[in-house]
C-alpha cells in the first residue's frame, strides 16, 4: 500500500532538502508535480491569509459617582424615599453589568525531546576503524593505496553506473536489452552509486535477476520510496525504501553474489561518510561471502546508505570498532563526491603517472548532460531545485570529461549511454511510474542494439544529436 500521493506537498518537501539531488533533476520534484491547474496557481501572486482576529472585548466605562446633596435636615419621607431611590438604583447598576469575559490560558509549552546523540569517538579511531567481524571490507575512495589493493589485477571490462534516482529506469532497461543482445559481459568490476548501487546488486548477480530488475524500476511509486513525515534529521522518512531493500535483498541473491567474489569478480558500492568527509567503498561481495544475518543485514544496510540523500532522506548509522570502543559512523548517499565513480581522482589526471585498471569502461549514465531551458516558478522550491540539478548536472559533465580523458590517456575503450536529450516524456512527480516506463522502454531498446557514445556528448564535433547515429561499440 503507497504511504504517498503525489501532491503540492511532495512537491514542496522534496524540493527543498539541501542534499536533494544527487539524483534526479530538483525542478521535476517540485513544479512538474503539480497538475497544470496547480501550476497556473503556483505562478499567480499568492494572497496572503489573515488569521481570524478575535474581536477586542472592551471593559465597561465607570460611571461617574452621584454628587452629595447639599447639606439639609431631610424630612423622614424624604429619607425614606432617598433610600429607596438609591437601592434601586444600585440594583440596576448590578444588573447591567456584562458576565465577566473568560482569557484563554495559554497552552503549556510542550516538552522538548533531549537532542539526538552519539558515542563520541576522534578522527584517530575513524582512521582505524573496522566493522565488528568484517574487517577489509571496505576502503577508502580517495585512497590510490587501498584502490590498487582492491581492485582485480588482470584488466577486464568496467561497468559503472551512476546516481540518478528515478531514472535509473534507463540503466535497467539498458542491461535488460543487453542481455536480450545476447552479449552481456559478466564485468569483472561494478561500481554502483545511489541508485546506481541498487541495480549494481542485479547486474553483477547476472540475468538471472533481470526480472526484478525490471520491476523494481517499473512498478514503484514514491509512496514505495519515502513518507512525507520528518524526522529530527530528515524531511522524508524512508522506512518505506528499507523495507523495500530487505524485501528484494535475500539470502539466495546474497549467495549468487558470494559466489561471482569468489569467482576474482568485485561489486563496489559507494557511501559517503560525513564524519571523515570522504567517499567509501564498499566490497559488497566481501561482505556477501562472510554469509549468515550479519552479513545480510550489513549488506542491506550499506544499499540504504548509498541512497539516503542527506537533509531529504535520514542518514544511516553503521557500528564501527576502534582503539578499544565501539562508535556508530554517519554514512550516506555516495553521490555526494559525484555520480559515479571509476578510480580515485588522482589516477584521473593527465599528467597522473598511475593507470586505469580497465580494458574497457561502459557507463550507464541515468540522467541527461544537456542543461534544458526551463523557467523556473517564482518560488522558493523551484529557484532552489532548478540551482542544484544544474550544479549537479555540471558535476557529471566534468566526472565524464576526467574519466574519457583518463581513458584516452590509457588506451582503454570508453563507452556511454545516456538519456537524449531530445526524451520527452514527462514526470508527473517523483518516481512516476509511467515515466519510469518510458525510461526503461528507451534504455532497453538501446541496449539490445548495444548503442554507446565514443565519448561524452558535449565533445562531439559532428552536427550529429545524441542518440540518432551514436557508434556502436561491440563488448570484447
Amino acid at each position: 500500500m503507497h504511504v504517498l500521493r503525489r501532491s503540492k506537498v511532495l512537491a514542496l518537501a522534496t524540493a527543498v532538502g539541501v542534499a536533494l539531488l544527487f539524483d534526479a533533476p530538483l525542478e521535476r520534484w517540485s513544479a512538474s508535480a503539480q497538475s497544470p491547474e496547480a501550476a497556473e496557481t503556483a505562478r499567480a501572486p499568492e494572497v496572503p491569509v489573515v488569521p481570524p482576529v478575535t474581536p477586542h472585548r472592551r471593559r465597561p466605562k465607570a460611571q461617574a459617582a452621584p454628587q452629595a446633596p447639599a447639606p439639609h435636615q431631610p424630612s423622614a419621607q424624604s429619607g425614606v424615599a432617598g433610600g429607596e431611590a438609591a437601592t434601586a438604583r444600585a440594583a440596576k447598576r448590578k444588573d447591567s453589568r456584562k458576565p465577566p469575559v473568560a482569557v484563554a490560558q495559554p497552552a503549556p509549552a510542550a516538552k522538548k525531546p533531549p537532542p539526538l546523540t552519539r558515542p563520541d569517538f576522534t578522527e584517530e579511531d575513524q582512521q582505524a576503524a573496522e566493522v565488528p567481524g568484517f574487517a577489509g571490507v571496505r576502503f577508502w575512495a580517495s585512497s590510490a593505496q587501498d584502490y590498487a589493493r582492491a581492485v582485480p589485477q588482470t584488466p577486464g571490462p568496467w561497468l559503472v553506473l551512476s546516481s540518478g534516482g528515478e531514472d535509473g529506469a534507463y540503466g535497467a532497461g539498458f542491461l535488460n536489452g543487453w542481455t536480450a543482445a545476447g552479449n552481456r559481459p559478466d564485468f569483472p568490476v561494478v561500481t554502483g552509486i545511489s541508485t546506481g548501487a541498487l541495480m549494481a546488486v542485479y547486474a553483477f548477480a547476472g540475468p538471472k535477476y533481470d526480472a526484478l530488475l525490471r520491476a523494481a524500476y517499473t512498478s514503484v511509486s514514491a509512496g514505495d520510496i519515502f513518507e512525507v513525515s520528518p524526522t529530527p534529521e530528515s524531511l522524508m522518512d524512508t522506512w518505506p525504501l528499507k523495507r523495500l531493500i530487505d524485501k528484494n535483498v535475500t539470502p539466495e541473491l546474497l549467495a549468487d553474489v558470494a559466489a561471482q567474489y569468489k569467482l576474482g569478480r568485485r561489486l563496489f558500492v559507494l557511501t559517503t561518510n560525513l564524519d571523515a568527509g570522504r567517499p567509501v567503498a564498499w566490497d559488497l561481495g566481501a561482505i556477501a561471502q562472510k554469509g549468515g544475518e550479519p552479513a545480510l543485514a550489513l549488506f542491506r544496510k550499506v544499499l540504504l546508505a548509498s541512497a539516503s540523500i542527506p537533509g531529504e532522506f535520514q542518514p544511516v548509522y553503521i557500528e564501527a570498532e576502534a582503539n578499544g570502543h565501539k562508535f556508530l559512523e554517519m554514512h550516506v548517499d555516495g553521490g555526494v563526491n559525484g555520480p559515479m565513480w571509476i578510480a580515485p581522482e588522482s589516477y584521473l589526471f593527465a599528467s597522473a603517472n598511475r593507470r586505469l585498471p580497465m580494458s574497457q569502461l561502459y557507463i550507464l549514465l541515468n540522467g541527461k548532460v544537456k542543461i534544458d531551458f526551463y523557467p523556473p516558478l517564482r518560488t522558493t522550491a523551484t529557484i532552489l531545485g532548478r540551482s542544484i540539478s544544474l550544479a549537479l548536472q555540471m558535476g557529471a559533465r566534468t566526472d565524464l570529461a576526467l574519466f574519457y580523458q583518463a581513458a584516452h590517456r590509457d588506451g582503454v575503450d570508453f563507452n556511454l549511454t545516456l538519456v537524449d536529450s531530445d526524451f520527452g516524456a514527462k514526470a508527473r512527480g517523483a518516481f512516476d511510474p509511467k515515466y519510469m516506463k518510458s525510461l526503461y522502454d528507451l534504455g532497453f531498446d538501446r541496449g539490445k542494439r548495444n548503442q554507446f557514445l565514443k565519448e561524452p556528448p558535449f565533445r562531439r564535433t559532428t552536427a550529429v544529436s545524441e542518440g540518432a547515429g551514436s557508434e556502436s561499440s561491440q563488448p570484447k
